[in-house]
Parts: structure tokens; sequence; C-alpha cells
């Protein structure tokens, strides 16, 4: 009589183990952190609800905050509105580190017109906690404006450099802030700005510096001449330590030169490796002095080093 109640508590604990197995083979996997991979999901599910006018299908935290052009709004309004397809440009920053997903892109609104988009991505147990965008159509706040300037000439952005060449994180950070250093004294030279010898600059797809720039005087974008923005202000907005990409928010300040009470406002992409800026790709606006991203701080930029 024991034996065969041993046999059958025997028989039952197995049936019950190997159903927990099963209940817990069924569960999904806790996530252990959101990689390249997670990160660029997030991006381009962020564009393809967007496009499909569908906010309630993004993976969002409970208090997520979206703005557009610095104003807070709803998670769904203006461009979630008209969106009606993707340009063909896209290029990606994805900060694994800084839990952040950043992309500078072409979006097609009422049909088949193009915007300028530059996307900012906060992830939280794979969830987005933070949508920070910027929005350029082709009008007065553009400036200028030639999407197909971005995948004619931008192959550097997308090119990913050898491991042994990819500076750090710091180092990264502290090459791109000596741009807005020489924007600030109006002078990349004496700000020592390390621009590699084929450097070149794309702004809201026009070729504004390097090979290919627009104007004569722009071809050596280190020597050429540029205004002083004293009151420039920046943001780290995503170190991409793969690719070798940090992206800036850029504030230039009231230098009077863009009109009274109007500065330019900018997501600026570096590419670094080697010690060196090798390109630099804008999506910019102009808008109102008293404007703010809705996020900051945006820092006072300080004066170049002196040695």
């Amino acid at each position: 009589m024991s034996l065969i109640r041993s046999r059958s508590q025997n028989f039952f604990g197995a049936i019950a183990i190997v159903a927990a197995l099963v209940m817990l083979s069924t569960r999904p996997a806790v996530a252990t952190g959101c990689d390249r991979a997670c990160l660029d999901d997030l991006v381009t599910q962020y564009l393809k609800d967007m496009v499909a006018h569908d906010p309630a299908a993004l993976p969002v935290a409970p208090n997520v905050r979206f703005t557009e052009n610095g104003d807070v709004m709803k998670l769904g309004d203006d461009l979630w509105r008209t969106a009606s397809g993707l340009g063909t440009y896209r290029q990606d920053i994805l900060d694994v580190a800084g839990h952040t997903a950043a992309t500078q892109a072409v979006v097609l609104v009422d049909g088949d017109k193009p915007v300028l988009f530059a996307l900012r991505l906060k992830e939280r147990d794979g969830k987005i906690s933070q949508v920070e965008t910027m929005v350029v159509p082709q009008d007065k706040s553009s400036l200028i404006f030639d999407p197909a300037g971005y995948r004619k000439g931008n192959e550097q952005m997308a090119f990913v450099p050898p491991a042994s060449v990819i500076d750090s994180r710091a180092q990264a950070i502290e090459i791109a802030m000596r741009y807005p250093q020489g924007l600030k004294v109006g002078s990349f030279v004496h700000a020592n700005t390390p621009f590699a010898s084929d450097a070149y600059r794309i702004e809201n797809g026009i070729h504004t510096a390097g090979a290919g720039c627009a104007h004569a005087g722009c071809e050596n974008i280190k020597t050429q001449k540029i205004i002083q923005h004293p009151g420039i202000r920046a943001r780290v907005a995503a170190v991409d330590e793969q690719l070798g990409i940090v992206l800036l928010y850029l504030n230039f300040g009231n230098t009077k030169q863009y009109g009274p009470g109007r500065a330019l406002v900018t997501f600026e992409a570096f590419k670094i490796y080697g010690g060196q800026i090798h390109a630099v790709n804008a999506v910019l606006r102009m808008t109102s002095t008293s404007a703010t991203s809705g996020w900051g701080p945006e820092l006072t930029v300080e004066g170049p080093p002196t040695n």
C-alpha cells in the first residue's frame, strides 16, 4: 500500500514539474536591456505607426512626453495627422548606453510632399518614455531645402569605421563640441576644430561646406568664413558609439543675423573617428529667440581651449 502511494506521489509530482516548465516556457522573456536591434526597431515602429496614424500601436510608457518643434503635444497630433509616407533617406543614431534612439530622415506629407524630420526617442524597459521631434517643411522657417541632397552625398554618415579608430564616448563628445566652440568665436581655425581634410557639411540637404558645396569659398569647412554666435547653446542628444556619430541639439542664439527676434535651431550630427570630424549633417529651422526645445537644458557653450 505504501509502495502504491509512493509511486502515485512520484507520478503526480512529475506531472506538476512538467506543467510548471510548460508554463515558464510560454511566458515572455524578461528584457535584459534594449540593444541596437531593439532601438532600431523602436525607430522603425515609430515611423510606421506615424504614417499609419496609429499612435495607440506604439509601445509607450504611461507618462510618455511628446514635443514637436519645442511644443508639448498629445502623441498623435500634427505630423502624425499629415504623414503619408517615408522618403528615401534615413540615418539612425543608436545610443545603447544612453537608452536613446534618434534618426534624421525625410517624411512625406499630404501625398508626396517632403518634409525634413529629426527624432529622439528615450527608451525605458523596452518602452518609449520621451519623444522629441523637429519637423521642417519647405517654407520660410527652413531657409534652405533639398531633401534629395541627403542621399546624393551623405555616405560618410552610414559608414561603419573600424573599431580601432573609434574614439571613446567622452572623446567624441569633446571633438563634436569643438564645432559650436568655433561658431561661438566665429572661427573653426581659432577653435582648432579637428576636421578631416575631406570633411563636408550638409544642411537641410544642401552641401554648404566641403567638396560639392554650393558657393565659392566653402570648399574647406575649417577655413570657411562664419559669423560669431556668442550666445550659442548645446545639448548632447545621442552618441552612437558603433558608427561614431554624436548628435547635438544646438540653439545658435540671438546673433541679429537671422532677423529681429529670430534664432536658428538644429539637430546636428557629427561623424567622428580617428580624432577627426569627417561629416556634419544638420536638420535646421528658424524659430523665435524666446523659443525652447521643450527639453533642455541647453547649456551655453564655453569658449575654445586656449592650448
